[in-house]
């Protein structure tokens, strides 16, 4: 049950975090593109690679907060539905460009976090155990 609910509170400071950037980003870039959800979905794609490459190279991170922060947080946070959806609404406006580009940035770009994310636990996790050694 501890689970559950960790999960539960996670995806909802997640969900509200991701209604938060949709409304900055359209408030400042406009509804003309899907700034907000790309903008979780690189986020998300960092994150989430930190988060699981911290705690499964190093106890750094215990079990039940890598629960609350992946599944619950980045699982509230980022969201494959909307970008389909925005996606395919770009298509159907005629914004063929637009959507090629969302659907491009937002792959390579969160490939590309990932890997930054994985990069960077590394990186530390070395430079911590050379500084311990």
């Amino acid at each position: 049950m501890r689970k559950l609910v960790l999960v539960f509170v996670g995806g909802a400071l997640g969900s509200v975090a991701r209604y938060l950037i949709g409304l900055w980003a359209a408030t400042s870039f406009g509804p003309g593109f899907p700034v907000g959800t790309l903008t979780v979905n690189l986020a998300g794609s960092f994150l989430i690679s930190v988060l699981f490459e911290a705690s499964l190279r190093s106890t750094a991170i215990p079990v039940d907060l890598r629960l609350f922060l992946t599944t619950g947080i980045m699982g509230g946070l980022t969201t494959y539905s909307s970008f389909n959806y925005e996606t395919l609404r770009l298509f159907d406006d005629g914004a063929v460009g637009a959507a090629l580009l969302n659907m491009a940035v937002t792959v390579l770009g969160c490939l590309a976090a990932g890997t930054l994310g994985l990069l960077l636990v590394r990186a530390l996790l070395r430079a911590g155990a050379g500084a311990a050694g």
